[in-house]
């Protein structure tokens, strides 16, 4: 029996049909016959960017490398360079910008791509100049209202100040709020801060003045100009630099203001002092004693309503006004004539503060005496309460117009030198008392000494209370009837 061999036919293998591949994302050359495309880069041209896709696709260029365009589903081809970022060692894209067929082409971005290039050949750490760009531009994109807001909280800041209290930064932080909210973001809030001109601010100027913001005010308009220039002036500060330069330079001149000269009489002081008196006024005891109390000690509204029992030295007689609280933030040790003294012993009463409200426990507003001499008006103008100087017949005044007044007088009586009433009015004097010049730096940062002050102020002030009693002691009132 022989050995016999089977063998098995050999069969080939069956292939599957290759499926044909989708060109969403091509990486190489593109084949209209549907083939595979090779793998790789093409060379972009601009009809490439006009194709429409039905998802998101990314070609590369093989005549420039690193550039590559990026189609949308909605026919939108934007130009990307691919580049290492040399701080992390990651690839990163950088924006070039969007095809269009007039503008900005293929060979447009390619010109771009090549000057990246050479800046990156240079060494430069483009990734960071693309950083430090982007957050300058957004920087650059504030509006004016939002510089505003950041201003605002800026100055409203507590810092610690000279005489050791935490107090803003600006302390006068609500009016310039008011000022730049009231005239710079009606007419230029939503614009960019960095595209206000000259013209604009000098425009606002003129409007404010011609009365398009209520009133005319030539005042208004000095005031919003400080305040957008103290503005702008910060925003262009290193490390803000939301502005390259302030545009409140170089404005044209506004015209000069009329000062105020009101100076009452020695009848209208008569008929004011014992006007007061009258129980008969729409007015409270408290704002009546203030007045009077404005007029004797030559004090502004915000420094002398909010006295303080602890702030009286009853047996020396003077009172010591905190610097948070004046003007040029320096105490006041201001001396109390016997009148002053009698005025402020019958406001105090019982509590802590010399002139309180209707509540008791808190000093009267800042703006109590000026509504009382001036009156209240409803929103429709009618008049809601009428004013002292209405009531007593007398031509408007303000409370400042009492401290010019008691300076005023007190400048025509002897022996009483200009010297010691600039010292009463607060005011820096910049001579001495045998009129010889000052340097600027003595008072502001050497003299500190207060005792000789004083006995100046109070020569002054003695000099100006007997001054008073004589004008309201030596004709008799005369009768005075209440306006209707």
């Amino acid at each position: 029996m022989s050995d016999t061999t089977i063998t098995k036919p050999i069969t080939k293998p069956t292939v599957e049909p290759t499926k044909p591949t989708s060109n969403t994302e091509p990486t190489g050359n593109i084949d209209p016959t549907g083939k595979r495309p090779r793998k790789g880069s093409t060379i972009l041209v601009d009809r490439m960017c006009e194709k429409r896709v039905t998802e998101r696709t990314k070609i590369y260029d093989r005549k420039c490398p690193g550039l590559f365009v990026s189609i949308t589903t909605k026919g939108v081809a934007t130009f990307y360079l691919k580049y290492t970022d040399k701080s992390t060692g990651k690839q990163r894209p950088k924006w070039l910008g969007v095809y269009n067929p007039e503008t900005f082409r293929v060979e447009h971005a390619r010109t771009e791509v090549y000057a990246l290039k050479t800046r990156l050949g240079n060494g430069e750490n483009i990734a960071e100049s693309f950083r430090q760009q982007k957050a300058q531009a957004a920087k650059r994109g504030k509006t004016v209202d939002q510089v505003i807001a950041e201003r605002v909280e800026w100055m409203k800041t507590e810092v610690l100040k000279r005489d050791g209290e935490m107090r803003p930064r600006i302390e006068t932080w609500s009016n310039v709020e008011s000022h730049l909210r009231r005239f710079v973001s009606p007419r230029l809030g939503r614009m960019l801060a960095s595209e206000v001109t000259k013209h604009d601010i000098a425009t606002l100027s003129a409007d404010i003045v011609k009365g398009e913001f209520g009133k005319p005010s030539i005042a208004n308009a000095r005031h919003m100009r400080r305040a957008a220039s103290a503005m702008f002036k910060w925003a262009a500060e290193a490390g803000r630099d939301y502005v390259n330069e302030s545009p409140c330079v170089n404005l044209p001149p506004l015209d000069e203001e009329n000062p105020r000269d009101r100076v009452l009489s020695e009848d209208e002081i008569k008929v004011l002092w014992h006007g007061l008196d009258r129980d008969d006024l729409p007015w409270c005891r408290k704002t009546r004693l203030a007045i009077k109390f404005a007029l004797v000690t030559m004090l502004r509204s915000g420094e002398l309503l909010p006295i303080h029992r602890d702030e009286l030295n009853v047996e020396n007689g003077t009172v010591d006004i905190p610097a948070r609280r004046v003007k040029k933030r320096r105490v006041i040790n201001q001396p109390l004539s016997d009148l002053a003294l009698e005025i402020i012993k019958e406001a105090m009463g019982n509590y802590d503060y010399a002139f309180v409200g209707r509540f008791g426990d808190a000093p009267l507003a800042r703006s109590a005496m000026a509504n009382a001499l001036r009156g209240t008006t409803y929103a429709d103008g009618r008049v809601k309460s009428p004013g002292i100087c209405a009531l007593l017949g007398l031509a408007p005044f303000t409370p400042h117009d009492l401290r010019r007044t008691a300076a005023t007088r007190c400048g025509e009586l002897e022996d009483v030198s200009d010297y010691g009433i600039s010292l009463c009015l607060d005011h820096q004097a910049n001579k001495d008392e045998n009129g010889k010049p000052l340097p600027a730096i003595t008072n502001k940062v050497y003299n500190k000494a207060t005792s000789k002050r004083v006995k100046e102020k109070r020569k002054v002030l003695d000099a100006w209370a007997a001054e008073l009693r004589r004008i309201i002691g030596t004709r008799e009132e005369p009768q005075q009837r209440l306006a209707a």
